[in-house]
């Protein structure tokens, strides 16, 4: 057994580049919500409802093609390489199926949005900004997929520069196509939107460049094994579907509360305002992911060692490493909420960002206690999907946030303090999420699970 040092080494050595990958991907949401806000901040509300509508068929589509992440250390773990490959291309089959559906959405939009019920201003920006931006879901499975691949094999580093590129695209494109730089026509809330589609396909075909090198065709047939195989395809979404439906899930669940913020009396100010609170949020809790993303790549290729007590061991030290680093962003929410506030001030609406202003430092409370839960959740639930035990994840997805978190908010709709009211469920949400998967994990059911 290696000491607590290095092992705590191999965790961050294949998590820190993931840990700045994601915190790419949440950089270049945050741009997005900057840029937005910038623009004016009715725009910035809508883009996070609608960030909250998209989230739940592309976390489905992403994270089932993510998922293949699991296949490739379980078959590094057990010495089959000429495997992955094929494993691989089965993942690419499900992107370019689903993105290819996912633009069918477009044609419900206008109608969704009618029915969520926001100002006749809102809906339109709301479906605008959906439309454009369903032209990103094909290529952000794609970075989704060949990023699990290399996450697989524990070559974290490149996924660096695959996120890296995409960040630099969708600033470009950001600047080009929301305020109508150079020549540019200004699209505003709609070219933020197309901006993260080129983005992703930047992102994309420099991905396929790195994974097409003869290293990987030598070891992995990566460039050779692209053939349809219906049994591994059967196999791959068995368990790849139900990870993606626990984001999926999670991600409804959390729209359906944005949109209930958003028909409070204060609505505008409340969906701002939880808007500012969920987009801080992501940003601190990207790194932890990248933990979580790292634990679940040694559970998978020590299970394929048939090293379960290894997989245990890593497990905890990636929740230790997660709750050291939360406690510290947990506190800066708590002692320096206006150093965050301001990065979204925009006083074009004075009466609007007054009352945003007074209720965000209040929701970073909030988010403080809950990124200290939603850490240690993070790492058992990657464990626990690093074995395959992605059916219990996602039923726990199902069954918890509707009754603790979506019912209470519904509730709570005309009380005068129903924003803070509503957030603070989302922590008790979190709390009995977190408690049940820990118990799930030290029962050890999973240890005798293979995806292979």
């Amino acid at each position: 057994m290696k000491t607590l040092k290095e092992r705590w080494k191999i965790v961050l050595n294949i998590a820190w580049p993931l840990i700045i990958a994601n915190s790419f991907w949440n950089i270049q949401l945050t741009i997005d919500r900057i840029f937005l806000g910038s623009y004016s901040t009715e725009s910035l509300g809508a883009a996070m409802a609608v960030m909250g509508v998209f989230w739940v068929p592309m976390a489905l589509l992403q994270q089932t093609a993510a998922y293949v992440t699991t296949f490739v250390a379980q078959y590094y773990g057990a010495s089959s390489e000429e495997k992955i490959g094929a494993s691989f291309w089965q993942s690419v089959y499900v992107c370019l199926i689903g993105g290819i559906l996912f633009l069918g959405l477009n044609f419900l939009s206008e109608d969704f949005f009618r029915f969520v019920g926001h100002s006749e201003k809102m809906q339109l920006l709301e479906s605008t900004y959906f439309n454009s931006l369903a032209f990103s879901a094909l290529p952000t499975a794609l970075v989704a997929a060949i990023s699990g691949f290399f996450t697989g094999l524990g070559k974290t580093k490149v996924v660096i520069w695959i996120n890296f590129v995409g960040l630099l695209a969708n600033v470009l494109f950001d600047y080009l196509l929301i305020f109508g730089n150079l020549g540019f026509e200004a699209y505003g809330i709609q070219g933020a939107g197309y901006a993260t589609a080129l983005a992703a396909y930047c992102g994309a075909a420099f991905g396929i460049f790195l994974l097409f090198k003869n290293e990987y065709e030598q070891r992995f047939k990566i460039r050779t094994s692209y053939k349809f195989n219906k049994q591994l395809t059967k196999q791959f979404l068995k368990f790849g579907i139900p990870s993606g439906l626990q984001w999926a899930l999670e991600g409804l669940a959390f729209t359906v509360f944005l949109i209930i913020m958003g028909r409070l009396p204060n609505g505008e100010a409340a969906l701002a305002s939880s808007s500012i609170a969920v987009t801080i949020m992501m940003l601190s809790v990207l790194p932890t992911m990248g933990v979580g993303q790292a634990v679940l790549t040694l559970v998978g290729q020590k299970l394929g060692e048939k090293r379960a007590d290894l997989a245990q061991v890593y497990t905890w030290d990636g929740v230790k490493i997660s709750a050291i680093y939360i406690s510290i962003v947990a506190i800066s929410f708590w002692l320096i909420p206006e150093f965050y506030l301001s990065w979204f001030k925009n006083e074009e609406n004075l009466v609007l960002w007054s009352e945003v202003s007074k209720l965000v430092p209040k929701l970073l409370l909030i988010i403080g206690v809950f990124t200290l839960f939603d850490s240690i959740y993070l790492n058992i639930s990657f464990a626990l999907k690093g074995a395959g035990d992605t059916k219990f994840v996602s039923l726990m997805a199902l069954i918890i946030p509707w009754p603790i978190m979506v019912l209470p908010a519904f509730l709570l709709m005309n009380n005068k303090d129903a924003v803070i009211l509503s957030w603070s469920f989302v922590i008790l949400y979190m709390i009995i999420l977190t408690g049940i998967l820990t118990h799930r994990f030290t029962q050890g059911k999973w240890k005798s699970m293979s995806v292979i």
